[in-house]
């Protein structure tokens, strides 16, 4: 893991940053082969759009992010940025990989699955009934889905590859953040496999399906079916080696929302914190109407993400003071021997 953290070498980011060594002349401007990188991707990622719907799995996801990092080194015309691609995504995708097998296995653990205290809390502060059946009764239309139904879908599926895409970009353009917001996301990644493993929790609708509460539809897995899109309902299906249907505490549908709003919250502006605030209470509300989460759920991954950012941030910028204090130190000694 450390090496997947260490900085990249600064004279090789640079050239990838400022697109490779600097070109003039007629030269720069004849088409090459670098000019059919970004052409080349449009066309293969258009062609997977129209046959299998948009990606969610996280192999998927991290194909085509590497795909489209490699495309913008080759045409930025820089030599080595490929490698650097591979170098620091493959081990990224190696880990998440892996989590999401280990979260497979953690279905089956020795301990009961749990809908308790969950569904008490949750009706609770629902004054008697779940938020969840609430809602749905309120605003869902089996078989007939309004705009807010579609707009919760998105939502939903945005968990499936926003924090890889922040990633990307900050890889590209802020390589220090990237392994930074890289550390969080791991580390609340695997404290949630741990709670998953150690506290298997049902959600809602298996809690309804169970008969301990009274029906609710699965709202993303309803409006997909019923979209038509191609395997647009596959990222529900059963029987997987990486599903897990009773890993539901923490929510981290809600944590990595709450991640991105604190990590991106100082120094952002008026509008940009308000679309950060927004994204994990659209997210909260789409797991609670959809059916996903009990509220406790997301309550837990938003303290996952609040605890893990606070000690995570205090511990790396201690070490980058430790760091930075050495290099001058170091700086300072040909002075002292001269």
């Amino acid at each position: 893991m450390t090496d997947l953290l260490r900085p990249a070498h600064s004279a090789t980011r640079n050239d990838l940053r400022e697109g490779g060594p600097s070109r003039t002349g007629p030269a720069s401007r004849r088409l090459g082969p670098r000019h059919l990188a970004w052409p080349l991707f449009a066309l293969a990622f258009a062609w997977y759009l129209w046959t299998y719907g948009l990606p969610y799995a996280n192999d998927v996801v991290f194909c085509w992010l590497i795909a489209a990092l490699v495309a913008a080194s080759v045409h930025s015309g820089g030599r080595t940025g490929w490698l650097l691609v591979l170098r620091d995504w493959v081990p990224v995708m190696a880990v998440v990989w892996i989590y999401s097998l280990l979260r497979g296995y953690g279905a089956h653990t020795p301990w009961p699955v749990r809908y308790e205290p969950q569904l008490s809390i949750d009706a609770f502060l629902g004054g008697g009934e779940t938020w969840t059946v609430r809602l749905q009764h309120w605003l869902y239309t089996p078989g007939a889905p309004h705009w807010y139904d579609y707009a919760a879908v998105a939502v939903y599926m945005s968990h499936f590859f926003t924090v890889f895409l922040v990633l990307a970009v900050l890889w590209k353009r802020q390589y220090p953040r990237f392994r930074r917001l890289l550390a969080l996301y791991l580390a609340v990644t695997f404290a949630g496999f741990a709670t998953y493993v150690l506290y298997p929790a049902d959600p809602p609708w298996l809690t309804a399906q169970e008969g301990h509460l009274p029906a609710v539809t699965r709202i993303v897995s309803d409006v997909l079916n019923q979209s038509g899109l191609p395997r647009a309902g596959s990222v529900f299906e059963n029987g997987s080696e990486f599903a897990n249907d009773v890993a539901a505490m923490p929510s981290l549908h809600a944590a990595y929302p709450m991640l991105l709003a604190l990590f991106f919250w100082s120094g952002s502006g008026r509008w940009t914190k308000v679309l950060l605030a927004a994204y994990p209470l659209a997210m909260g509300f789409t797991l609670v109407y959809g059916a996903e989460h009990f509220i406790v759920d997301i309550l837990a991954g938003w303290a996952y993400a609040v605890v893990l950012w606070y000690v995570l941030t205090r511990a790396l910028d201690r070490r980058a003071l430790r760091r930075a204090a050495r290099a001058r130190e170091r700086e300072r000694e040909p002075q002292r021997v001269g």
